[in-house]
């Protein structure tokens, strides 16, 4: 995604002109927040590094070598400020992939849910898949270094010379680099042939299994949910460490406590993917109150994977903080 820079905009921003500055950086933010998020896994961690991204473009703008575009250069700061934040943590995790891959009883940061409000309609296009949640896991296993080669070399186009520049690295180590990256990356995603995402169901396709999910959970028909699902479908509630994996386990749990509450169910999108605001009754207060936000992967057999976020901003993605009852 290119943006041209007005040569008047730039001279006034390095002037010290914080309003020039904000327009030349503004196209930019939409994408930085989306590559900070898939390097973290984290929102608040993005809005964090895009933050201290811009504050450094701004006081190194004099020293800024114009050459066609500010692209490359706000990534590097980008990418960099992610790998010292990535320096101090832990991976972020899914409950399914945590169970299987780490186990223990240590302390864990969760994956968060990305708001496709954060994009443009011509950025959801771009990084749609990109973002979805199984990617964004995916990419988690990868150290920082390699989360950084891939997704500026693959997700974001880069050529090797420009990677290696903006990693202070040479292009051999960039190829040897994204090479480790795609021997653990690629067995961790679904295979291409297996997913139907959104783009391939069709809108009206994707409304209409919304709509029956929506209607199946407001009405406790545990037999339509069911049978919406994947027959490995895996269903899980960060932060709650706990998941359900197959139709039968899933079932079981849902009529051991989720289906006696009332619920109401308001479809939106999360990271690309069909998503539900949930909201469950709550009779001290007349209303019904956040649950969660329910994050599906879909494909061509079913429903494949629910993630149930209980501690999702509903804010942020655009969700009521209550619906009447």
């Amino acid at each position: 995604m290119a943006f041209s820079i007005d040569s008047a905009l730039l001279s006034a921003a390095r002037t010290g002109d914080a309003d020039a500055f904000a327009v030349v950086v503004g196209p930019f933010r939409g994408e930085l927040h989306a590559h900070c998020y898939r390097m973290l896994g984290s929102v608040h961690d993005a809005d964090d590094a895009v933050q201290e991204t811009l504050v450094r473009a701004w006081r190194a703008l004099d020293r800024f070598e114009f050459r066609g575009s500010m692209r490359p250069w706000l990534y590097r700061i980008a990418t960099n400020r992610c790998l010292s934040i990535l320096e101090r943590r832990g991976r972020r995790e899914l409950p399914a992939d945590f169970d299987r891959i780490a186990g223990g009883d240590a302390e864990i940061d969760w994956l968060e849910p990305y708001p496709d409000e954060r994009l443009s309609p011509e950025q959801r296009i771009v990084a749609r898949e990109s973002i979805e949640l199984a990617f964004v896991a995916a990419v988690q296993r990868l150290t920082g270094t390699q989360r950084a080669v891939l997704l500026l070399r693959k997700v974001l186009g880069f050529t090797a010379r420009e990677v290696a520049d903006q990693l202070d690295t040479t292009v051999a180590a960039v190829n040897s680099t994204l090479q480790r990256a795609r021997a653990v990356l690629d067995p961790a995603l679904p295979a291409a042939t297996q997913q139907a995402t959104i783009r391939q169901m069709g809108s009206a396709a994707v409304r209409d299994l919304a709509r029956r999910y929506a209607q199946a959970w407001e009405t406790a028909d545990i037999d339509t949910i069911v049978s919406m699902l994947a027959e490995d479908a895996r269903y899980s509630m960060p932060p709650v460490p706990a998941w359900f994996a197959g139709r039968k386990a899933i079932r079981d749990f849902l009529l051991s406590g989720p289906l006696a509450c009332g619920w109401r169910f308001v479809p939106t999108e999360a990271n690309g993917q069909l998503a539900f605001g949930t909201y469950r009754w709550d009779g001290d207060h007349a209303a019904y109150r956040p649950g969660g936000l329910d994050v599906l992967t879909l494909r061509w057999d079913g429903i494949a994977e629910v993630v149930s976020f209980l501690e999702a901003d509903f804010a942020a993605h655009g969700l009521l903080p209550r619906l009447p009852g």
